[in-house]
């Protein structure tokens, strides 16, 4: 069965992410607190199961979500990083859909998949909104060391359930842009490398394949936004190191799209990532075709936040930078310096005299 075979039709998948969009939870900052308040709304569902498997260094709740009972298994997970929160809406809309639709293709993926989640796995960085856990570790560097809780955690599941594909959903930076584009990377995908000289094993073509029919549904809904992740290899990352055991790792990497800061649009493009992904690997006989992977265009620092155009003295350019103020996260613009005649910027805001 080829990609386009198991393809989710453009205006039903968009349609679908604006159906089951959650409006109760919205913005950059998403911790445990908002999850559980919207986990209430699932407990009675014969369709899914939560399960509490742990706790973060600060004593905070770590969860499990299961759904499906097929034979073919999926493990995600969200916010390692805890600013990091737009794939924490989108499996948060997944499971608004799971819940409520009995389509063909919500049962394709529950009868053929058995898919464990791990919403929020550095929940005290999401409360403090930082990338790093309580003990400043980054979680997605300690796959080699595995010191913090939360990654000790995260490598039991992995152990224990043995996926056959992971999702691992991260957020990307405004700067990056899509290379032969004036677009910004939003989204971005990675079958990550397991050595240095970045060979094309048997389990990385199997993430490409998942990620090559993501990507065929994406250009049709935001065409030449999308951008391929650099595929260094890095020793300690945990994509790096689970691709390595044998354990094809797909990582989506949510970006900026035009005006959305909050990342509210960028969620449904995530969701429907997510969505094509779990039903394509659902669906296809096989994993083979994963060449279209390396016709994604690369991911480049092309983008600045803003700029501002003078009349009579040099333009000024600004990056914003995210502060928690009062459980608030707001945007303070810091200048930055250098030459900008290779970027683009997301706002251009012109002064007269």
């Amino acid at each position: 069965m080829t990609t386009t075979n198991t393809l989710i039709k453009a205006n039903i998948a968009s349609k679908i992410a604006e159906e089951f969009k959650d409006v109760s939870i919205t913005g950059r900052r998403v911790t445990l607190n908002d999850l559980e308040k919207v986990f209430t709304k699932f407990k009675n569902s014969p369709k899914i199961s939560f399960k509490k498997i742990g706790i973060s260094e600060e004593n905070r709740n770590i969860h499990q979500i299961t759904m499906g009972s097929g034979s073919k298994k999926i493990l995600i997970w969200t916010q390692m990083h805890g600013n990091e929160s737009t794939g924490t809406k989108a499996v948060i809309d997944l499971l608004n859909y799971i819940y409520t639709s009995k389509d063909d293709i919500c049962s394709k993926i529950l009868d053929n998949c058995t898919i464990k989640i791990i919403p929020i796995l550095n929940p005290d960085g999401a409360e403090h909104y930082t990338r790093v856990n309580a003990h400043a570790i980054d979680l997605n560097r300690d796959a080699v060391d595995i010191i913090a809780k939360e990654s000790q955690l995260l490598r039991t599941v992995l152990e224990e359930f043995c996926p056959d594909f992971c999702f691992n959903l991260h957020d990307q930076r405004t700067i990056f842009g899509v290379e032969g584009t004036k677009n910004p990377a939003t989204i971005s995908f990675l079958a990550p490398s397991e050595e240095e000289t970045r060979k094309v094993t048997p389990t990385r073509k199997k993430t490409m394949n998942v990620i090559v029919a993501m990507n065929s549904l994406l250009q049709q809904i935001i065409p030449n936004h999308i951008g391929r992740y650099t595929d260094t290899f890095y020793p300690k990352a945990t994509g790096d190191n689970f691709q390595k055991l044998g354990y094809s790792t797909i990582l989506i990497e949510s970006g900026h799209y035009k005006k959305d800061y909050q990342r509210e649009k960028v969620r449904e493009f995530t969701f429907i990532s997510i969505l094509q992904g779990l039903y394509h690997i659902s669906i296809a006989k096989n994993y083979d075709d994963y060449n279209a992977y390396f016709k994604i265009p690369n991911n480049n620092e092309s983008f600045r936040d803003i700029l501002h155009i003078h009349p009579k003295k040099h333009n000024e350019v600004f990056q914003y930078d995210e502060v928690l103020e009062k459980k608030e996260v707001k945007f303070i613009p810091n200048q930055v310096f250098g030459d900008i005649s290779e970027f683009f910027f997301h706002k251009e805001i012109v002064f007269v005299r």
